[in-house]
Parts: structure tokens; sequence; C-alpha cells
């Protein structure tokens, strides 16, 4: 306030407001970190304009404007009767059905373990943290023996499956359902008569709905880029994702033709749609910024 009141009087009287010190440190630091992740995404777009002739030798930052840009993609659609088309549907059904499916799973699960008492809550919950520490990769080989003796390997399910169940979504999920949801709202909706699921549907639902698109986002982003599982499930090339794919193009033999440009087209065309989800996402979290504010 004071601050405020110091600036309208400074403007009242002709003289330009005071800028608080110190914010040129946090800018520099920010500035760095920004360029230290834009320029691997620098080096992709820059890889992706050159022929495999030109690859390993002309400088790497600097683009070829010889063409390789659209031959390459060209090269890439026309790869093994369309292949790169396939990988990316699939990559496409397991990340947007994978986040889906856990979403879901991560709603009711946080939700009950915010808003409800039962006999072991506590072990659950602690049961969960401790899946939270386990790495992913320590239970693709046991979830492959175990899908492999039910019959499901190899399959689209043997996947999506693994991918429905998430430790961590789960806890962030209780956590916010905890601090977004009033217990005092879901009594009334009893009093009125409404049953748990159009209690769980109406109510708790819409407040969290902000927490559940960064559990959308962190799942899609993880199943996104996933190798190491659909690599130990998935055997027939048509079921491949995009990163299996790249690395089934990368392993073709000697006596094939160099690919090491169309693995970078096709990395640089995977990462567009992380881009897009991303920008077309953010607004949800803008405006539950605003009618916060609004509601304060």
């Amino acid at each position: 306030m004071r601050r405020d009141a110091q600036a309208a009087q400074d403007s009242i009287a002709g003289r330009r407001p005071q800028r608080p010190r110190g914010g040129l440190v946090p800018t520099a630091i920010l500035l760095i970190g920004a360029v230290y992740s834009l320029v691997p995404v620098y080096w992709l777009v820059s890889a992706a304009t050159k022929g495999a002739g030109e690859l390993f030798t002309t400088p790497t930052l600097i683009p070829s404007f010889t063409g390789g840009f659209m031959q390459n993609l060209t090269d890439l659609l026309a790869f093994n009767d369309g292949a790169f088309l396939r990988w990316s549907g699939n990559s496409v059904l397991y990340s947007v059905g994978g986040a889906l499916l856990a979403t879901a799973v991560s709603a009711a699960a946080g939700y009950g373990l915010a808003k409800f008492e039962f006999r072991g809550k506590q072990f659950v919950f602690t049961f969960l943290l401790i899946g939270v520490l386990i790495p992913g990769v320590i239970l693709a080989i046991p979830q492959y023996l175990l899908l492999a003796k039910i019959g499901i390997a190899g399959t689209y399910w043997s996947v999506l499956l693994p991918c429905m169940i998430s430790p961590f979504s789960i806890y962030l999920a209780r956590i916010y359902a905890a601090a977004v949801v009033p217990t005092e709202l879901l009594e009334a909706g009893r009093l009125d008569g409404a049953n748990e699921w159009r209690v769980f549907r109406s109510l708790a639902l819409p407040p969290m709905v902000p927490g559940l698109i960064t559990i959308f986002l962190l799942q899609f982003v993880a199943i996104w880029n996933n190798f190491l599982l659909p690599f130990i499930m998935l055997s027939k090339e048509e079921t491949f994702p995009l990163t299996v794919g790249f690395y089934s193009m990368m392993n073709q033999g000697s006596d094939q033709l160099n690919v090491y440009n169309l693995v970078i087209m096709g990395c640089l065309i995977a990462i567009i749609p992380l881009i897009l989800l991303f920008l077309f996402l953010q607004r949800y979290w803008r405006l539950d910024l605003v009618s916060g504010s609004l509601k304060g």
C-alpha cells in the first residue's frame, strides 16, 4: 500500500516512480536458464535442415539452406511405407489414453484419500509415498511378466494399463483435493439428497480441474517420452510409439542407408504436440487464477 501511494504521489508530482532494485541477478539467472533450455531446440531445428552428407561436415549451429529440410521431411514420411505416421498415431493413443486413464484414477483415489475416513487410511497413504520413491524403470520387467502371464503382452493394453496407476499423480490429487474442496460443500450436497457419485462429479471435480490438468500434462509428457516400457512390452513394429520407432530406425544394420537426419527430423516433429498442448491448456490455469482472485 505504501509503495502504491508513493508511486501515485510521484506520478502526480511529475517524478518517475522508483523501481525496486535487486532484480538484475534473478533476471540474469532466468536468461541463462532460458538459453540453456533453448539451445538444444535450436540445434535440433538447425540439424533438421541438413541432409545426410551435411550433418557431420558443416558447423553444428549453422542451418543449411540447400533444401535439406523439405527433403528430410519427405523421406521421413516415405520411410518404410509411412511407418512414422503409424508410430505417431500410436504415441498419441498411448499418451492421450494413458493420461486420461491416469487422471481419472488419480482424481477418484486422491479425492477418497482426502475426504473419507476409513480403516488403514494412513497405511495406504504411507504405501503411496513409498510408491512415489520407486522408479518406474524397476517395475517394467515385473509388469511385463505379469501381463505376459495373462496374455496381453505385446498389445496396446500392455502399455496403457501400467500407465493407469501413478503414485505421484494420486498423491498430487490428494493434496489438491484436500486444499480446494470444502468439506462443508460436500456435506451440504449429501444433505440435499445427492449420492456420493453425484457429490464427487458435481461438487468435488470442478474445483479440482486445474490440478487434474497438471496431472494430465505430467502423465502425457511422461508417456510420450517413455521408451523402456513400450520397448519391453511391444514386439510388433506396427504397435511401436515414436521413441521405440526411432530406436528401430537407428538399429537397422550397417547395410542400411544413413537415417540420422530422418531421426532428427522426427524428433523435431515429435516435440510440436508437447508445445501445442502446453499452450492450449495454459489458459485453464489462467482462468483458475482469475476466478480465485475474483472470489477473494
